[in-house]
């Protein structure tokens, strides 16, 4: 990401070829500076999100796990006194373990799925998956960003050197590097998969 100071140097090359009479470049270097500060803030509020959606995830396979050991262990406890049950003698005792089997069952149950409460591990494991989803998109964009960053960086740079130099397709290359900086930033903005759809496509051939 550009700090502040970065910024400045860009927008003293535009400053700088604009004195140089090349006003054409100067409004180039300050249109892909323009680009590069959108593409940089909006990649950093797509990291920001991505860690965010991590922590939830991470939170909501804690939960799972736990809700799975106390199914596990009340299953356990269930089978237990249903194997001694029978053996029992007195009515009343049987009774009484009976009902608390069907109790520790029902409660088994209810950790598996509980749809009232969202807390089942049937909706914990669908909620993690659908936060895991989120974060890999938020990824994704964060990526796109990044690459339309640092297409907007490298055009700045050419077209600052054509400022020096004077080769004019310098300045040509730093508007195709930018236009290529634009198709990123369009892909994090609402297509961040679509690279990588393409090159699983042609890797299938």
């Amino acid at each position: 990401m550009a700090g502040p100071h970065e910024n400045l140097e860009h927008a003293e090359h535009a400053e700088h070829a604009s004195h140089g009479g090349n006003k054409k470049i100067a409004l180039l270097i300050s249109v892909l500076a323009l680009f590069l500060a959108f593409s940089e803030t909006l990649g950093k509020g797509a990291q920001t999100e991505s860690i965010g959606l991590n922590i939830k995830a991470s939170d909501t396979w804690n939960f799972f796990q736990a809700k799975t050991i106390r199914q596990t262990g009340i299953r356990t406890a269930a089978d237990n006194l249903a194997a001694i049950a029978p053996s029992i003698d007195k009515p009343e005792i049987k009774a009484a373990m009976e009902k608390q089997i069907e109790t520790w069952r029902a409660t088994a149950m209810r950790y598996e799925s509980d749809p009232k409460e969202k807390d089942g591990r049937k909706e914990l494991r669908e909620l993690a998956l659908n936060y895991e989803h989120q974060r890999d998109y938020q990824l994704a964009r964060y990526h796109q960003f990044e690459l339309g960053s640092a297409a907007f960086q490298i055009g700045i740079v050419l077209a600052s050197a054509e400022v020096i130099t004077g080769m004019v397709v310098l300045g040509w290359l730093s508007g195709l590097v930018g236009l290529v900086g634009v198709i990123f930033s369009a892909f994090g903005l609402w297509a961040p998969h679509a690279l990588d759809f393409l090159l699983h496509a042609s890797g299938a051939h």
